[in-house]
């Protein structure tokens, strides 16, 4: 009886990996895919990805060209490492590639559902776009902000000062990160809910903030459900249930400042003028459009503007002021261009920044190097799809691998050098159109907040969020060297 169910055992170990190899080349040879290391069965690729994939798989072109395929466990992959084949993704097969590949951890709450930067392309989607690119980054709101960003500035100026004042004698150094971070935040909140959302009086806004930084930790731990979702409903490493927890924190405080809002409208309040009011104003009025946003949807999209934007304009200040240490040269230039224009005593202010070429070069400089989302959000096939001459199968993830075009030497000289007066008198820009550049991405997923980094951008070409601002980047960094 043992040597019957041993051999049971032993047949299932043996033959159930060869059947699953054996159909799995069965069913990819009548594709053409790109080329791409080969890969272990079951596992793919997964192992050879290391620490830093982005890098690993930029590596990839020398070997496989600029078009690469792969599998990360179960899941299909496509990697774009050029912008010349990133005109041909974002011009030309856009459409094909509209929808978003979504982490097992934001299906919680129906966060996917409610979301503009993840939402399925649909009407929806388009109801959102179209609020964002017409009701709220547009160029009379932004201008109308302008003294919202001044204060949260001044606001983290004091807390530096106040931090550097109880140093010890040792003279430990300051994590200047973290008022970016802090600044950043109460930016959002304040555009979004017309309130500061971190300071020592608010214990909701401490619980909302804390709430939001695990979300954000969670939904960037690697999550084998993703990797295997066969697996998903064993949720194994319990990612998907602490996010549930937070997710839940998160929405049931967004809601007690949507309710806030409400009431007061009811009351005859005077309008705050801000994005909530906007949302709370929408009446659809195309087929198939909701007649109005839900609660719930609202409560999601103020947290999507914080997760979309505070991680990422901090990160991206704190790459600028590594490289300027890293240069001081260049650190040398920016503060005489910031002292004559601006003099020695004064404020730098938003108006400023269209007079200072070189600050101007280095934020873009640290941005072409240290893009905030080196794969920007996946993209997802939405059915089969010729590209580039080969097959590429329905529900394929696509990284666009915007931190290896940044660095491809057929488009920059000296690519992994900073050198911030590549960008003087240079025409590149971010608008999506210079494809060797694309920190805020291009089409119809680019980056929704970018005319708050360009005065005066109305785009139409602008429609979902993924990413944060240029010109926070800009005040702030300033402000802390």
């Amino acid at each position: 009886m043992d040597w019957e169910w041993n051999y049971v055992v032993w047949s299932t170990i043996i033959i159930v990996p060869t059947v699953i190899i054996v159909f799995s080349k069965r069913s990819s040879c009548s594709y053409k895919l790109p080329p791409g290391p080969p890969g272990l069965p079951i596992f793919g690729n997964m192992f050879d990805l290391g620490t830093l994939p982005y890098e690993t798989i930029a590596g990839f072109k020398h070997k496989y060209g600029p078009v690469v395929w792969f599998k990360i466990g179960s899941v299909k992959t496509m990697s774009i490492l050029s912008a010349k084949i990133a005109v041909e993704f974002f011009k030309n097969l856009d459409f094909a590639f509209a929808e978003r590949k979504i982490i097992e951890t934001m299906l919680v709450h129906d966060y996917h559902l409610g979301s503009l930067a993840i939402a399925p392309y649909g009407t929806y989607w388009r109801v959102l776009r179209r609020l964002c690119t017409v009701e709220m980054f547009v160029h009379k709101r932004i201008n109308e902000t302008v003294h919202i960003r001044r204060k949260c500035v001044d606001d983290m100026l004091h807390w530096i000062e106040k931090e550097v004042n109880s140093m010890d004698i040792k003279g430990n150094g300051i994590e200047v990160t973290r008022f970016v971070f802090l600044s950043t935040f109460n930016m959002l909140g304040n555009l979004m809910l017309s309130r500061d959302l971190v300071h020592p009086g608010s214990k909701k806004a401490f619980e909302f903030f804390n709430a939001m930084m695990r979300i954000m930790e969670w939904s960037v731990n690697p999550n084998i459900s993703d990797i295997f979702p066969s697996l998903r409903k064993f949720d194994l490493q319990g990612l998907k249930k602490k996010m549930h927890r937070e997710m839940g924190k998160a929405l049931e405080i967004a809601s007690t400042y949507v309710k806030e809002r409400m009431k007061e409208r009811e009351d005859g309040g005077e309008k705050k003028k801000d994005f909530l009011d906007v949302l709370l104003e929408f009446e659809g009025s195309g087929k198939d459009e909701p007649a109005k946003l839900s609660e719930h949807q609202i409560n999601i999209f103020i947290l999507e503007m914080f997760l979309a934007g505070s991680e990422t304009t901090s990160s991206s200040i704190e790459w600028t002021l590594t490289e300027l240490l890293r240069h001081p040269e260049a650190m040398a230039r920016v503060k005489a261009e910031i002292s004559e224009i601006v003099g020695q005593n004064m404020k730098l202010e938003e108006s400023d920044i269209d007079n200072l070429p070189y600050m101007q070069a280095v934020v873009k400089e640290a941005l072409r190097l240290h893009p905030p989302l080196p794969f920007l959000v996946p993209r997802r096939a939405m059915h089969d799809t010729k590209f580039m001459g080969y097959d590429i199968p329905e529900d394929t993830q696509v990284f666009v691998n915007v931190w290896a075009i940044g660095r491809d030497p057929e488009y920059w000289d000296d690519p992994l050098d900073f050198k911030p007066e590549r960008f003087l008198n240079s025409k590149t820009d971010f608008k999506g159109q210079c494809f060797e550049i694309l920190p805020f991405g291009a089409g119809r997923r680019m980056c929704v907040g970018f005319p708050l980094g360009e005065d005066g951008n109305d785009s139409e070409e602008i429609q979902s969020f993924d990413c944060s601002t240029k010109k926070n980047i800009w005040l702030n960094w300033n402000a802390v060297t």
